[in-house]
């Protein structure tokens, strides 16, 4: 009985070190998760374009049929790939992050871009033909390779934001939280977006006070607003974290002398300030990020377009398309 007793006593122990273990795991994924802030937001803004101009109820499936993309590209490829990186090649882990970094900024660049230059109509655009189901899964298949290029830049932000030593599993676990919960708030919160118009527009119509109607109404306004406000944070996000992620890179790197400057700049804005030093020294790192992002992203947009899609196009026999 008594070796029962001891038995049960060790396993009970086992339970609480595994308990704090994930309690720890959890608390990391959270921190790492928050560094992929930019790259959340823009997941986020970039979404609901794809469910544009389908019925209502089709709608949240289609969010739905994303969202669970999203979970496979993660669990199924990144998160095997991830660990990988982490035991065999962690030498890898900044080379990465900065390619990902440069995708950020190119892709923040561009938009600002073709706000000036916008694009010429292609064949993307003549859709009228399609019938709903096979333009749904056009639709799809796009979102879930967009959103396979930001989580692997999440779940790269998120490796290298872990601490180092620690056993593989535990490094699984923190980066499997990071991947289900990104998917949870950014599919749960695009899904609240492309329904809010409707649960607007149904207030309006039946609410019972004329308040309520009212605020229906009001919804019913704001959110095109609502979505123009997200897609230019979406895209400042890209621009000013991607600019970080590769000024930290070359940092790592040997470089050091951008990131320094930046930062110096920053702690003379904070001490310069009597109340909120933290908000004025990140307000201040972040604006010259992303004036490094956005320069360093206009670079790139001719290297990509001249060098870089038509190697790409070569190698995959993909056509440029018609215009």
């Amino acid at each position: 009985m008594s070796g029962l007793l001891a038995l049960l006593d060790d396993v009970a122990g086992i339970a609480k070190i595994a308990a704090t273990s994930i309690d720890d795991a959890a608390g990391q994924a959270v921190q790492a998760g928050g560094k992929a802030a930019g790259a959340l937001i823009d997941d986020a803004a970039v979404t609901p374009k794809y469910v544009h101009g389908f019925k209502p109820a089709r709608e949240l499936p289609i969010v739905g049929k994303i969202a669970w993309g999203s979970i496979i590209n993660k669990m199924v490829f990144l998160l095997p790939a991830a660990l990988l990186l982490s035991a065999f090649a962690p030498w890898l882990i900044t080379p990465l992050l900065m390619l990902g970094g440069s995708y950020l900024c190119f892709e923040g660049a561009e938009k600002v871009y073709h706000l000036f230059k916008p694009h010429e109509p292609d064949a993307e655009g003549h859709v009228a033909a399609e019938t709903a189901d096979h333009l749904e899964e056009k639709r799809v298949k796009s979102a879930v390779k967009t959103d396979f290029i930001l989580s692997a830049e999440i779940m790269t932000i998120g490796l290298a934001a872990l601490p180092e030593g620690q056993p593989i599993w535990m490094e699984a676990i923190a980066l499997a939280l990071i991947g289900i919960g990104v998917t949870v708030l950014v599919y749960g919160s695009v899904a609240m977006i492309v329904k809010a118009d409707d649960v607007g527009l149904w207030l309006a119509e039946n609410a019972n006070f004329g308040a309520t109607r009212a605020f229906g109404r009001g919804m019913v306004k704001f959110m095109p607003w609502l979505m123009k406000a997200l897609m230019i944070v979406g895209t400042a996000a890209m621009i000013w974290v991607g600019g970080n992620i590769v000024l930290h890179g070359l940092a790592e790197l040997g470089l050091h002398a951008p990131y320094d400057w930046i930062h110096h700049q920053a702690e003379a804005a904070a001490h310069a300030v009597a109340t909120a030093q933290g908000f004025v020294s990140w307000a201040v790192t972040a604006f010259f990020d992303g004036i490094f992002g956005l320069a360093y992203g206009l670079v790139l947009i001719p290297v990509v377009i001249r060098a870089i899609q038509p190697i790409y196009r070569a190698i995959t026999g993909k056509q440029k398309p018609a215009h």
